[in-house]
């Protein structure tokens, strides 16, 4: 597709991992198929009939919109194609010297990693109100100012989750006191969605749950948003070895990661099957639901502190984490790992991942149809990234990025950071503490808004030990 990269780092991150998403664990997932049992010609077959449903209903919506792409030259013959990049044989992207990948989005835009050019940007203040006054006091920003930011996200980013959701009841489905070896219990639960009135969709949401096998009382827990490939042990035995409970969910079985899904799964089922209206909710807003359901079953749990219960996220799920810490505010602690574009990165910030890209046919389902109106009209989307962080505020918010990580904007995270600390002061809290970058592995977690460049790639291993060093603090663990 022309608005993402791909057989490159970036379809390690983001294509093959939705494919995993949405090919295990069939017996969860109704609306996909059982890939073990297919022949390599079938699933070839599958996913390209995937990728033109995704591109059908994202055409749709483009119409409904009245929305259209301009017609643009060969990316070979287009003149503002930057001039060191070079096409590399089996792949539709193009490169720099330093291997770093440069897309066209469907607006004409390219991807770009200079500084002088990812400068060139103006951002909202959190702290004005639509009328022009300032907002300076916290009863301001909690009647005004915030419904504010917040509606513009529910009705133009990532859509409105329906009042009307339907019922959720979770069970055991199975027990493992054998993991870690033997430092944890592993219990399998499962929440099953009320579907009588759309049948046909089937969405569910698994958990997998840990928990020490010493531990003592109300401990606090960490939920992982997470796909249903192979779970990330080495980071939930930090966890466990902490004294932490962990619960990951798999998120493709509440709404498949794929534009050619939202007529099944959580979405489906409230729509009856129909198409998504422009401001009806995308698939973030449809796992964050759904995080809250898991959310409102172990707060029963007496075993565990339900008021130190945080949501931690990686790539595309950590978009889902800051989406989830602002929908909801019983969320005691938020985590989001090199999250990118519409996570915590500066969106009218041009460096690598960006609207433009979010809003191709590859990813749009993340977001609300009306959320297409900003392809290639960044200045015109009334929020950034800093906005999201503020909704979290004044809870502790951990924000991550790798050096290596360029997609995913790194200085974008951390000036994203910058920006909304004015909020956390104004609510009593400590911002991230600098406006500049700080050096890689240097981390900023002395405020309650912390932040993170690990030296690497786009992981989220090396960050988990800042994370509980930062969170002790913040929960006054002993």
């Amino acid at each position: 597709m022309k608005n993402r990269p791909s057989v490159n780092q970036r379809c390690q991150r983001v294509f093959c991992v939705g494919i995993m998403g949405l090919l295990s664990m069939a017996n969860l997932i109704a609306q996909s198929p059982d890939f073990q049992k297919m022949t390599p010609e079938e699933r070839t077959a599958y996913m390209n009939k995937m990728r033109a449903a995704s591109q059908e209903d994202w055409q749709k919506m483009m119409d409904k919109l009245h929305l259209t792409l301009p017609t643009l030259p060969s990316p070979a013959e287009d003149p503002k194609r930057p001039p060191h990049l070079n096409p590399k044989e089996g792949s539709t992207n193009w490169f720099d010297e330093a291997g770093q990948t440069h897309v066209r989005s469907g607006w004409g835009n390219w991807t770009n990693y200079d500084e002088v050019i990812a400068s060139n940007y103006k951002l909202p203040d959190p702290l004005l109100l639509k009328n022009g006054k300032p907002v300076t006091n916290a009863a301001t920003w909690w009647k005004q100012r915030r419904p504010e930011i917040l509606a513009d996200y529910q009705t133009e980013i990532y859509g409105k989750t329906p009042a009307n959701t339907p019922g959720v009841t979770f069970g055991p489905t199975g027990t493992d006191s054998t993991v870690l070896a033997g430092k944890a219990i592993r219990k399998m639960l499962l929440g099953r969605i009320d579907n009588a009135r759309y049948p046909a969709a089937t969405p569910s949401i698994p958990i997998t749950y840990y928990r020490p096998v010493n531990a003592k009382g109300k401990i606090p827990m960490m939920v992982i948003v997470w796909g249903s490939f192979p779970q990330p042990l080495p980071s939930i035995e930090k966890l466990i070895d902490a004294g932490w409970a962990v619960a990951l969910v798999n998120t493709g079985a509440i709404q498949m990661d794929s534009g050619a899904g939202l007529h099944e799964g959580i979405i489906g089922l409230m729509n009856g099957g129909k198409d998504r209206k422009p401001d009806d909710w995308g698939v973030l807003a449809a796992w964050s639901w759904g995080l809250s359901r898991v959310l409102d079953h172990f707060e029963k749990d007496s075993g565990i502190n339900a008021k130190q219960i945080g949501i931690q996220g990686h790539s595309r799920w950590g978009k889902t984490a800051l989406l989830a810490g602002a929908l909801d505010p019983r969320w005691a602690i938020v985590f989001a790992s090199c999250s990118g574009s519409m996570g915590a990165s500066l969106e009218k910030r041009s460096f690598g991942e960006t609207i433009d890209n979010v809003a191709g046919s590859g990813e749009y389902h993340w977001m609300a149809g009306n959320f297409l109106k900003y392809g290639g009209n960044w200045a015109a989307m009334p929020v950034d990234a800093h906005d999201l962080m503020a909704l979290i505020a004044p809870r502790p918010l951990f924000i991550t990025g790798g050096t290596k990580d360029s997609w995913a904007d790194p200085k974008g995270e951390f000036l994203a950071c910058v920006g909304a600390s004015p909020v956390y002061t104004l609510l009593g809290k400590k911002g991230v503490g600098t406006n500049e970058m700080p050096a890689p592995d240097v981390a900023l977690i002395d405020g309650d808004l912390a932040f993170r460049n690990h030296e690497g790639g786009h992981v989220d291993i090396l960050d988990w030990p800042v994370f509980l060093e930062f969170a002790k603090r913040e929960f006054k663990l002993k």
